[in-house]
């Protein structure tokens, strides 16, 4: 065996701060009537019998009509109200499996990246959802594949917000 050396990357983020023009409650609401939770249940029978990946596929595309699932989530508010803080966050753990698998195959440690984490906020200047362009992150692999299925999920992202109706950074469209 070869020994290796730690590696260090350095990289520069693009966080995405989109204000939301709508109360706390009723978009999260509608945040997660859009990116449902995966459905772990067929995840497990489907790695039980071996499924083939286009069966993975075609699950996943019925599943979450706009490319993305919640693989977890927390409603921070509970546990930082006791120190005083009356502002909501919930945070998320959003994305696809069958996507991760197109960036996986070329290097498994995007899985440190992906699902891609979310916050949906509200303090006293509004609602707004934040999250870092996938592209900006992913990029740092300097892979050119890991790279295109970045911008897809760009893409997919700017796809979601539309839907939710909120305004979409020019550098999420496609």
């Amino acid at each position: 065996m070869v020994a290796r050396q730690a590696q260090q990357t350095d990289y520069q983020a693009r966080r995405l701060t989109i204000p939301v023009d709508a109360p706390f409650d009723d978009f999260r609401q509608r945040y997660e009537a859009a990116v449902p939770p995966l459905d772990t249940g067929s995840i497990v029978a489907l790695v039980e019998r071996r499924a083939d990946w286009s069966e993975v596929v075609e699950t996943a595309r019925r599943q979450a009509p706009h490319d993305f699932f919640i693989f977890w989530s927390l409603d921070a508010q509970p546990l930082m109200g006791l120190a005083g803080s009356t502002a909501q966050c919930v945070e998320y753990l959003m994305g696809n499996h069958v996507v991760a698998e197109r960036m996986f195959r070329h290097d498994p440690t995007v899985l440190a990246y992906v699902p891609l984490h979310l916050a949906i906020a509200q303090d006293e200047g509004g609602t707004t959802l934040t999250i870092d362009q996938p592209s900006h992150t992913l990029g740092s692999y300097g892979h050119p594949e890991i790279t295109m299925v970045a911008v897809d999920l760009d893409h997919k992202l700017g796809r979601l917000l539309q839907h939710l109706g909120v305004p979409v950074p020019p550098s999420l469209m496609s």
